[in-house]
């Protein structure tokens, strides 16, 4: 199965980084295409984004300001799938791509996603300390996983920081 595209470009304001796709996405070609992620919903609600896009819509969040990756490129079931080699060669080329493109904030969706990408544990949710790539502010959200057992409202309430931290960079 492919690898879906990057949505990214130089300067974005949020660069949102999942762990990978999941094989819908992969049939798809499309971020967050499995019915039961709630990214889309999660943007909606934060207010990042005006209307709840689709996953057919992903290339429109560049125009946003917003870009996709992940830091491992193959789709699986779920992440407990992913070796350690992937994730360590997928964490060598996101601080590569986070280097080169230079978003504002990098939005790691999912702890687990910044534990592989920062070799730290016990990590808080929102901004982080210390970024690893020098000039991008490190953010951890909860993952849009249908799988994850917190309500929508906490995780938008989550997300909704995100938005208040890039309105206080743009001011």
């Amino acid at each position: 199965m492919e690898s879906i595209p990057d949505h990214i470009k130089e300067n974005l304001r949020v660069l949102f980084i999942g762990f990978n796709p999941s094989i819908r996405s992969g049939e798809t070609g499309h971020h967050y295409a499995n019915p039961t992620n709630r990214f889309w919903t999660i943007l909606q609600l934060s207010g990042l984004t005006e209307r709840k896009y689709s996953s057919e819509e992903d290339y429109k969040l560049l125009d946003l300001g917003y870009g996709l990756t992940n830091i491992v490129a193959k789709p699986t079931k779920n992440a407990a799938e992913l070796t350690k080699a992937e994730y360590e060669a997928g964490r060598k080329a996101l601080i590569q791509k986070i280097s080169r493109y230079k978003p504002k904030i990098a939005c790691f969706v999912g702890k687990g996603v910044y534990e592989q990408f920062s070799r730290q544990k016990n990590i808080p949710w929102g901004k982080q300390q210390r970024s690893v790539v020098p000039g991008t502010i490190d953010f951890v959200a909860p993952s849009s996983s249908g799988l994850v057992r917190m309500k929508i409202v906490e995780i938008a309430a989550i997300y909704r920081e995100l938005k208040e931290l890039l309105s206080q960079l743009e001011k």
